[in-house]
């Protein structure tokens, strides 16, 4: 199944922050090690930070990376950050592409 998940924020859920970011680690973490895996992760707005270098989840990307899962960064959300020297070149993308990946998937699940 063509499956994307969607990162609009480097949280996850809402609240307190502290446990936000905690368990969006735990949740990236255990989904390197899922059998059933997303084609592609997509991530949006503060998102992006989760693909930064300077990333406290940079562990868990890296698995799903080696896992074969494509990252998808929108530009525009890493250049608000000012971070967009900080992600990986190839994982950098514009909201046309997002779209498109979006409208093409069977599954869109967004955290």
């Amino acid at each position: 199944m063509n499956r994307i998940i969607v990162l609009n924020s480097e949280f996850m859920g809402r609240g307190d922050e502290e446990l936000g970011r905690k368990l969006m680690g735990s949740f990236l973490r255990k989904l390197s090690v899922e059998e059933k895996k997303p084609q592609k992760i997509i991530f949006l707005n503060s998102g992006v930070k989760l693909l930064s270098k300077k990333s406290v989840v940079l562990d868990a990307i890296d698995l799903l990376n080696q896992a074969g899962i494509v990252m998808v960064a929108c530009g525009t959300c890493a250049h608000h950050y000012n971070i967009i020297e900080e992600i990986e070149p190839e994982w950098i993308s514009d909201m046309s592409t997002i779209i498109s990946t979006m409208m093409n998937s069977e599954n869109v699940i967004t955290i």
